[in-house]
């Protein structure tokens, strides 16, 4: 112990202070991460070749040695000589050179991440995956996994090159990530594969993300005119709803996928109707949708009431329309085979919706409606008029049908 009336008291080195830092980053990563980072770090420090595993025997004999040491002589030994002795006495011991921090964290991102988009990777799912199972076992709380593809995907890549493919993986990512709370994990799974891992959600609240997911990828990718229908297909299962263990859930979600990429489409091409076959197709998801069948809007009061205006169209109108044009309101439309189209202005008596697709309208259909404050709400409608809308869309006028 140092002396009271010692002017100074001793500094760690450089080295010692990065090795402390070291310390207590590692305690942050789960065991995979902290043995691959382990192995590159003796391979530097050592010039040795050694597995993962032995790295992190080594690691935790040299944490061991440092607390013997300490206590054995009374005063803090540092790492680095309780490091030296554990390699020397191993015999791995050879040309010591330490690592800048910042290479630590390079080692650690590349060690979970994917590099084309930045989510977590595949080992980090299956690590991570297992270890929130466990944490969902214990605290009795659900958890819950959507698996996601880009349908068509390949036709990009042919027809487009793959730096145009990345680029579209490189938007799904972001349209992950824009849905993130802070206990929420995005990996990229396999080629144009994702995933979500999210804590204490059930199928309702799942289902109902991903749809806006799905819509959402759709807005972002329109302005591209690819002409191919790309879509962001998904498939969800819930802990402990749909089963207990890791590969029974993945199994279930890859179903509902599968079941929503080949049970509902044929693929036609772009200009024709696609055609919906149901909500038998799907039930797990189609869930949510029937769940919010008893929510009208039309039974909703109306924001202002105001007096008829005297002249042209606005006669036929009861109530002032609420603008929607500069929000993110979007419909869902059809059943089974979801399509998107932006909500202009809302009022008591209809709706003006905004697509690029006006063939795929029918007369009547179902739509779910997605606008601020209010939850999704699922409608019939009834097309009244078809015009020009801006930027080459269509505005399509419908009034609601009780």
């Amino acid at each position: 112990m140092a002396h009271t009336g010692a002017p100074n008291p001793p500094r760690w080195s450089a080295e010692e202070s990065f090795l402390e830092l070291l310390t207590d980053t590692l305690e942050t990563m789960d065991r995979t991460g902290r043995g691959q980072f382990l192995q590159r770090f003796f391979r530097t420090i050592a010039q040795v070749e050694i597995t993962e595993a032995q790295s992190l025997d080594y690691w935790d004999q040299a944490l061991a040695r440092k607390r013997e040491l300490s206590e054995s002589i009374g005063k803090k030994v540092a790492l680095q000589a309780a490091l030296v002795d554990v390699l020397a006495s191993t015999g791995q011991l050879r040309l010591p050179i330490l690592i800048e921090y910042e290479e630590l964290r390079k080692l650690q991102i590349n060690a979970t991440t994917d590099p084309l988009t930045g989510l977590y990777n595949r080992r980090f799912f299956d690590d991570y995956f297992e270890k929130e199972i466990n944490r969902s076992m214990r605290y009795t709380h659900k958890l819950a996994l959507v698996v996601f593809d880009l349908h068509r995907f390949k036709e990009v890549n042919d027809r487009f090159g793959h730096p145009q493919g990345d680029a579209l993986l490189q938007m799904a990512a972001s349209t992950l990530r824009k849905s993130l709370r802070t206990s929420d994990y995005a990996f990229r799974i396999g080629g144009d594969e994702f995933a979500l891992l999210l804590p204490q959600s059930d199928t309702e609240q799942v289902a109902a993300l991903s749809r806006r997911l799905r819509a959402a990828y759709s807005d972002s990718i329109e302005p591209l005119n690819l002409r191919i229908p790309l879509a962001l297909d998904y498939g969800l299962a819930v802990y402990p709803d749909d089963g207990e263990l890791q590969e029974v859930l993945i199994r279930v979600a890859d179903e509902r996928l599968y079941q929503l990429k080949n049970g509902t489409r044929s693929g036609p091409p772009v200009s024709a109707p696609l055609q919906a076959t149901g909500p038998s197709e799907r039930p797990a998801m189609q869930e949510p949708i029937q769940k919010d069948a008893a929510r009208v809007a039309p039974s909703a009061e109306p924001p202002q009431k105001v007096e008829p205006k005297k002249t042209g169209s606005e006669q036929q109108r009861r109530w002032e329309r609420v603008s929607l044009a500069n929000t993110h309101a979007y419909a869902l439309i059809g059943e089974g085979v979801e399509r998107t189209a932006r909500v202009l202005d809302l009022g008591y008596g209809g709706v003006a919706l905004e697509t690029s697709s006006p063939e795929e309208f029918t007369e009547a259909f179902h739509a779910v409606l997605h606008v601020p404050i209010l939850p999704p709400v699922r409608v019939s409608l009834h097309r009244v008029y078809q015009k020009p809308g801006t930027s080459g869309a269509t505005r399509i006028g419908c009034s609601f049908v009780t």
